[in-house]
């Protein structure tokens, strides 16, 4: 019977373990993602000071408590994969691009929600809807890319 030599055992486990790390923060920040502009959308339809106000603690603390650190272990966490797992190809390429598009979309959740903080917001409910939808269209097309490669 053929063993596995331990040096294999152990770069494989290594990489499972980054992967696991990777799909958990890539979930973290997509929850972020997804929650901060639908906030966003309650927050541009109300008129109420209180409401008002708790919004903006709710934005704050889902960006800087879990969108952020998310994002980030997520790009370290792929960057890990990618470079020393020795991935490549074409895909890979692509895949960087979308999230790139990502992380500007994350900054640009910044903009936004420093305009609600300073009661400057001049987008309406139903355009927060549609940029709500962005997120999703680069979860499938980067979960695509990953899994058919």
């Amino acid at each position: 019977m053929y063993k596995i030599p331990e040096n294999v055992l152990k770069y494989y486990n290594l990489y499972t373990y980054v992967k696991a790390f990777h799909i958990i923060s890539v979930v973290c920040w997509f929850a972020g993602l997804f929650y901060l502009p639908r906030l966003f959308v309650y927050h541009a339809m109300t008129e109420n000071k209180i409401s008002q106000n708790q919004f903006k603690i709710m934005e704050h603390k889902l960006f800087w408590f879990i969108m952020t650190p998310a994002g980030i272990l997520t790009l370290l966490s792929g960057e890990l994969l990618a470079h020393g797992f020795g991935f490549s190809g074409m895909w890979l390429h692509i895949k960087v691009s979308l999230v790139g598009t990502l992380v500007l979309y994350h900054i640009y959740c910044f903009k936004l929600m420093d305009d609600f903080a300073k009661d400057c917001n001049n987008k309406s409910h139903k355009w927060f809807r549609i940029f709500n939808e962005y997120p999703t269209i680069i979860l499938i097309l980067c979960v695509i890319l990953a899994v058919v490669k």
